[in-house]
Protein backbone atom coordinates (compact mmCIF):
# COMPACT_ATOMS: atom_id res chain seq x y z
CA UNK A 1 0.00 0.00 0.00
CA UNK A 2 2.97 2.14 0.75
CA UNK A 3 4.62 1.94 -2.66
CA UNK A 4 1.17 2.87 -4.36
CA UNK A 5 1.11 5.84 -2.46
CA UNK A 6 4.88 6.81 -3.12
CA UNK A 7 4.32 5.96 -7.07
CA UNK A 8 1.51 8.33 -7.08
CA UNK A 9 2.91 10.83 -5.35
CA UNK A 10 6.14 10.62 -7.78
CA UNK A 11 3.77 10.08 -10.76
CA UNK A 12 2.07 13.95 -9.63
CA UNK A 13 5.70 15.59 -8.42
CA UNK A 14 7.03 14.13 -12.20
CA UNK A 15 3.68 15.49 -14.06
CA UNK A 16 4.61 19.20 -12.11
CA UNK A 17 8.53 18.95 -12.74
CA UNK A 18 7.49 18.74 -16.51
CA UNK A 19 4.98 21.62 -16.59
CA UNK A 20 7.46 23.88 -14.74
CA UNK A 21 9.37 22.84 -16.95
CA UNK A 22 7.67 23.61 -20.38
CA UNK A 23 6.62 27.13 -18.00
CA UNK A 24 9.97 28.03 -17.79
CA UNK A 25 10.72 27.01 -21.51
CA UNK A 26 8.68 30.28 -22.60
CA UNK A 27 8.90 32.59 -19.49
CA UNK A 28 12.33 34.09 -18.27
CA UNK A 29 12.92 32.37 -14.61
CA UNK A 30 13.97 34.29 -11.87
CA UNK A 31 17.72 34.87 -11.67
CA UNK A 32 19.60 35.15 -8.30
CA UNK A 33 22.03 37.70 -7.47
CA UNK A 34 25.38 36.71 -6.88
CA UNK A 35 27.17 40.64 -5.90
CA UNK A 36 29.97 39.44 -3.28
CA UNK A 37 30.69 35.28 -3.99
CA UNK A 38 33.74 34.28 -4.70
CA UNK A 39 33.83 32.97 -8.11
CA UNK A 40 36.56 30.78 -9.44
CA UNK A 41 36.82 29.59 -13.23
CA UNK A 42 39.17 27.63 -14.61
CA UNK A 43 40.68 28.18 -18.29
CA UNK A 44 40.26 31.67 -17.33
CA UNK A 45 42.84 33.29 -19.82
CA UNK A 46 40.90 31.24 -22.51
CA UNK A 47 37.99 32.43 -24.95
CA UNK A 48 35.34 30.99 -23.10
CA UNK A 49 36.69 31.58 -19.48
CA UNK A 50 37.64 35.08 -20.52
CA UNK A 51 33.74 36.08 -20.95
CA UNK A 52 32.60 33.96 -18.54
CA UNK A 53 34.82 36.36 -15.77
CA UNK A 54 33.47 39.23 -18.01
CA UNK A 55 29.95 38.27 -17.34
CA UNK A 56 30.30 37.08 -13.36
CA UNK A 57 32.13 40.32 -12.95
CA UNK A 58 28.86 42.20 -14.19
CA UNK A 59 27.02 40.21 -11.85
CA UNK A 60 29.12 41.86 -9.07
CA UNK A 61 30.89 38.47 -8.29
CA UNK A 62 34.79 38.45 -6.85
CA UNK A 63 37.10 36.54 -9.78
CA UNK A 64 39.23 34.07 -8.50
CA UNK A 65 40.93 32.95 -12.18
CA UNK A 66 42.94 30.25 -13.25
CA UNK A 67 45.00 29.23 -15.78
CA UNK A 68 48.26 27.79 -17.14
CA UNK A 69 48.90 30.15 -19.87
CA UNK A 70 49.98 33.14 -16.97
CA UNK A 71 50.21 35.92 -19.92
CA UNK A 72 46.32 35.14 -20.80
CA UNK A 73 45.65 34.93 -17.40
CA UNK A 74 46.59 38.61 -16.65
CA UNK A 75 45.03 39.89 -19.93
CA UNK A 76 41.46 38.52 -18.34
CA UNK A 77 42.05 40.04 -15.09
CA UNK A 78 43.20 43.15 -16.31
CA UNK A 79 39.68 43.43 -18.11
CA UNK A 80 37.70 42.30 -14.84
CA UNK A 81 39.63 45.16 -13.28
CA UNK A 82 38.64 47.81 -15.32
CA UNK A 83 34.65 46.94 -14.84
CA UNK A 84 35.87 47.65 -10.90
CA UNK A 85 35.44 43.93 -9.88
CA UNK A 86 38.19 42.13 -7.31
CA UNK A 87 40.41 39.34 -9.68
CA UNK A 88 43.14 37.20 -8.31
CA UNK A 89 44.63 35.26 -10.97
CA UNK A 90 46.62 32.31 -10.54
CA UNK A 91 48.89 30.16 -12.28
CA UNK A 92 47.61 27.04 -12.25
CA UNK A 93 48.33 23.08 -14.13
CA UNK A 94 45.22 21.38 -13.92
CA UNK A 95 47.12 18.32 -14.84
CA UNK A 96 48.66 18.04 -11.48
CA UNK A 97 46.66 16.93 -8.34
CA UNK A 98 49.39 18.47 -6.03
CA UNK A 99 49.04 21.63 -7.55
CA UNK A 100 45.62 21.83 -7.64
CA UNK A 101 45.62 21.12 -3.72
CA UNK A 102 48.48 23.23 -3.21
CA UNK A 103 46.79 26.47 -4.96
CA UNK A 104 43.44 25.55 -3.17
CA UNK A 105 45.09 25.79 0.04
CA UNK A 106 47.05 28.93 -0.73
CA UNK A 107 43.64 30.92 -2.53
CA UNK A 108 41.62 29.68 0.92
CA UNK A 109 44.65 31.89 2.83
CA UNK A 110 45.16 34.47 0.32
CA UNK A 111 41.41 35.36 -0.15
CA UNK A 112 39.13 33.26 1.30
CA UNK A 113 36.70 30.86 0.42
CA UNK A 114 35.35 29.36 -2.96
CA UNK A 115 30.98 29.87 -3.35
CA UNK A 116 30.91 29.19 -6.97
CA UNK A 117 33.59 26.82 -9.15
CA UNK A 118 32.85 26.77 -13.05
CA UNK A 119 34.70 23.74 -14.37
CA UNK A 120 35.63 25.48 -17.41
CA UNK A 121 39.08 24.22 -18.83
CA UNK A 122 39.51 22.22 -21.05
CA UNK A 123 41.68 20.61 -24.37
CA UNK A 124 41.30 18.30 -27.38
CA UNK A 125 44.34 16.02 -29.04
CA UNK A 126 43.05 16.75 -32.51
CA UNK A 127 44.57 13.34 -33.60
CA UNK A 128 43.08 10.18 -34.91
CA UNK A 129 43.48 7.67 -32.29
CA UNK A 130 46.18 5.25 -33.58
CA UNK A 131 48.30 8.68 -34.80
CA UNK A 132 48.02 10.35 -30.89
CA UNK A 133 50.87 9.83 -28.59
CA UNK A 134 49.36 8.57 -25.31
CA UNK A 135 50.48 11.86 -23.30
CA UNK A 136 48.18 13.93 -25.49
CA UNK A 137 44.88 11.43 -24.58
CA UNK A 138 45.98 11.26 -21.10
CA UNK A 139 46.07 14.82 -20.99
CA UNK A 140 43.35 15.43 -22.42
CA UNK A 141 41.46 12.69 -19.93
CA UNK A 142 42.80 14.54 -16.71
CA UNK A 143 42.34 18.54 -17.92
CA UNK A 144 38.72 17.81 -18.95
CA UNK A 145 37.62 14.63 -16.43
CA UNK A 146 40.14 13.88 -13.84
CA UNK A 147 40.65 17.19 -12.65
CA UNK A 148 37.19 17.72 -11.59
CA UNK A 149 37.36 15.51 -9.40
CA UNK A 150 40.18 17.47 -7.43
CA UNK A 151 38.42 20.74 -7.81
CA UNK A 152 35.38 19.54 -6.06
CA UNK A 153 37.58 17.62 -3.24
CA UNK A 154 39.13 20.73 -2.71
CA UNK A 155 36.05 23.40 -2.40
CA UNK A 156 33.59 21.37 -1.74
CA UNK A 157 33.63 20.69 1.63
CA UNK A 158 33.74 24.64 2.32
CA UNK A 159 30.54 24.83 0.49
CA UNK A 160 28.72 21.90 2.71
CA UNK A 161 29.80 23.21 5.72
CA UNK A 162 28.45 26.99 5.39
CA UNK A 163 25.02 25.02 2.95
CA UNK A 164 26.03 27.66 0.33
CA UNK A 165 27.50 26.88 -2.93
CA UNK A 166 27.10 26.48 -6.63
CA UNK A 167 29.19 23.85 -8.71
CA UNK A 168 28.94 24.67 -12.66
CA UNK A 169 30.17 21.50 -15.18
CA UNK A 170 30.97 23.29 -18.47
CA UNK A 171 30.79 19.85 -20.05
CA UNK A 172 29.80 19.21 -24.25
CA UNK A 173 26.93 18.02 -26.29
CA UNK A 174 29.71 15.62 -26.99
CA UNK A 175 29.05 14.46 -23.70
CA UNK A 176 26.35 12.79 -24.48
CA UNK A 177 26.45 11.55 -27.78
CA UNK A 178 29.23 11.01 -29.86
CA UNK A 179 31.40 11.64 -33.19
CA UNK A 180 34.42 10.08 -35.10
CA UNK A 181 37.54 10.75 -34.73
CA UNK A 182 37.72 12.45 -31.19
CA UNK A 183 37.79 9.37 -29.13
CA UNK A 184 39.97 11.30 -26.13
CA UNK A 185 37.57 14.25 -26.28
CA UNK A 186 34.48 12.58 -26.05
CA UNK A 187 35.37 10.08 -23.19
CA UNK A 188 36.80 12.78 -21.33
CA UNK A 189 33.34 14.69 -21.54
CA UNK A 190 31.09 11.49 -21.17
CA UNK A 191 33.03 11.32 -18.06
CA UNK A 192 32.60 14.89 -17.15
CA UNK A 193 28.90 14.58 -17.26
CA UNK A 194 28.46 10.91 -15.25
CA UNK A 195 30.58 12.53 -12.76
CA UNK A 196 28.50 15.65 -12.52
CA UNK A 197 25.25 13.76 -12.41
CA UNK A 198 26.41 11.18 -9.76
CA UNK A 199 27.93 14.34 -7.35
CA UNK A 200 24.32 16.25 -7.73
CA UNK A 201 22.84 12.97 -7.19
CA UNK A 202 25.04 12.82 -3.97
CA UNK A 203 24.18 16.33 -2.35
CA UNK A 204 20.44 15.72 -3.21
CA UNK A 205 20.36 12.81 -1.35
CA UNK A 206 22.22 14.72 2.04
CA UNK A 207 19.63 16.11 4.54
CA UNK A 208 20.08 20.08 5.43
CA UNK A 209 22.13 20.53 2.09
CA UNK A 210 20.09 22.53 -0.12
CA UNK A 211 21.72 25.63 -0.42
CA UNK A 212 24.36 23.94 -2.63
CA UNK A 213 23.78 23.69 -6.16
CA UNK A 214 24.84 22.37 -9.47
CA UNK A 215 24.74 23.28 -13.38
CA UNK A 216 26.03 20.89 -15.85
CA UNK A 217 26.50 23.10 -19.14
CA UNK A 218 26.57 21.05 -22.46
CA UNK A 219 27.29 23.45 -25.63
CA UNK A 220 27.48 22.73 -29.29
CA UNK A 221 30.53 23.21 -30.68
CA UNK A 222 31.69 26.93 -30.18
CA UNK A 223 33.41 28.82 -32.44
CA UNK A 224 36.47 29.33 -30.29
CA UNK A 225 39.28 28.00 -33.10
CA UNK A 226 39.28 24.89 -30.60
CA UNK A 227 37.44 22.78 -33.59
CA UNK A 228 38.23 24.92 -36.40
CA UNK A 229 37.26 23.31 -39.47
CA UNK A 230 34.18 21.01 -37.99
CA UNK A 231 31.44 21.21 -40.05
CA UNK A 232 28.09 19.38 -40.85
CA UNK A 233 26.79 18.66 -43.85
CA UNK A 234 26.48 21.65 -46.00
CA UNK A 235 22.68 22.45 -46.53
CA UNK A 236 22.31 21.79 -42.69
CA UNK A 237 25.09 24.42 -41.27
CA UNK A 238 22.76 27.31 -41.30
CA UNK A 239 20.42 25.91 -39.22
CA UNK A 240 23.03 24.78 -36.75
CA UNK A 241 25.78 27.00 -36.76
CA UNK A 242 28.73 27.41 -34.62
CA UNK A 243 27.65 28.55 -31.71
CA UNK A 244 28.69 32.48 -30.72
CA UNK A 245 31.31 32.14 -27.94
CA UNK A 246 29.39 35.18 -26.12
CA UNK A 247 25.73 33.99 -26.73
CA UNK A 248 26.92 30.77 -25.63
CA UNK A 249 28.21 31.94 -22.82
CA UNK A 250 25.19 33.94 -22.04
CA UNK A 251 22.90 31.24 -22.31
CA UNK A 252 24.84 29.12 -19.81
CA UNK A 253 25.00 32.08 -17.14
CA UNK A 254 21.19 32.12 -17.25
CA UNK A 255 21.10 28.77 -16.30
CA UNK A 256 23.42 29.16 -13.83
CA UNK A 257 21.76 32.20 -12.26
CA UNK A 258 18.40 29.83 -12.69
CA UNK A 259 19.54 27.19 -10.83
CA UNK A 260 18.91 24.85 -13.36
CA UNK A 261 20.48 21.88 -13.33
CA UNK A 262 21.24 21.16 -16.74
CA UNK A 263 21.33 22.90 -19.64
CA UNK A 264 22.02 22.30 -23.42
CA UNK A 265 22.97 25.08 -26.02
CA UNK A 266 21.41 25.26 -28.72
CA UNK A 267 17.85 23.82 -27.01
CA UNK A 268 17.99 21.74 -30.58
CA UNK A 269 20.67 19.34 -29.12
CA UNK A 270 18.50 17.79 -26.81
CA UNK A 271 16.85 16.09 -29.94
CA UNK A 272 20.15 14.01 -30.84
CA UNK A 273 20.07 13.13 -27.05
CA UNK A 274 16.79 11.84 -26.63
CA UNK A 275 17.10 9.92 -30.11
CA UNK A 276 20.63 8.24 -28.97
CA UNK A 277 18.61 6.84 -25.77
CA UNK A 278 15.43 5.89 -28.17
CA UNK A 279 16.22 4.57 -31.31
CA UNK A 280 18.52 1.15 -32.59
CA UNK A 281 22.13 1.91 -33.20
CA UNK A 282 21.58 1.64 -37.12
CA UNK A 283 19.07 3.86 -37.04
CA UNK A 284 20.94 6.52 -35.51
CA UNK A 285 24.03 5.84 -37.38
CA UNK A 286 21.82 6.74 -40.34
CA UNK A 287 21.05 10.04 -39.06
CA UNK A 288 24.39 10.77 -38.45
CA UNK A 289 25.52 10.64 -41.98
CA UNK A 290 22.51 12.43 -43.31
CA UNK A 291 23.28 15.16 -40.90
CA UNK A 292 27.17 15.03 -42.15
CA UNK A 293 28.03 14.38 -38.27
CA UNK A 294 29.80 11.02 -38.55
CA UNK A 295 32.44 12.43 -40.32
CA UNK A 296 31.98 16.33 -39.19
CA UNK A 297 35.10 16.19 -37.25
CA UNK A 298 37.27 15.33 -40.46
CA UNK A 299 37.88 18.77 -41.57
CA UNK A 300 39.25 19.55 -37.98
CA UNK A 301 41.75 16.66 -37.96
CA UNK A 302 43.27 17.48 -40.94
CA UNK A 303 43.60 21.49 -39.91
CA UNK A 304 45.51 19.95 -36.70
CA UNK A 305 47.36 17.98 -39.24
CA UNK A 306 48.75 20.67 -41.16
CA UNK A 307 49.35 22.97 -38.23
CA UNK A 308 51.73 20.15 -37.25
CA UNK A 309 53.28 19.94 -40.26
CA UNK A 310 53.58 23.66 -40.39
CA UNK A 311 55.33 23.74 -36.82
CA UNK A 312 57.82 20.55 -37.69
CA UNK A 313 58.90 22.44 -40.84
CA UNK A 314 59.38 25.62 -38.99
CA UNK A 315 61.05 23.46 -36.22
CA UNK A 316 63.18 21.76 -39.05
Amino acid sequence: MIVLVDLLLMVFDVTYCILRGIVTTFLRPRLKPIDGELCLITGAGGALGRLFALEFAKEGAELVLWDCNTEANEQTAKLVRELGVKAHPYTVDLTSRENIYKMADLLRHEVGDITMLVNNAGVVAGRRLLDCPDALLERTMVVNCHALFWMTKAFLPQMKAQNHGHIVTIASTLGLFSTACVEDYCASKFGAVGFHESLTHELLTEEGLDGVKTTLVCPYIVDTGMFAGCKIREELQSFIPPLEPLDCVQQAMNAILADQPMVCIPRVMYLPFLSRALLPWDANVLTYRFMGADKCMYPFIQTMEQRQANGLTKMS
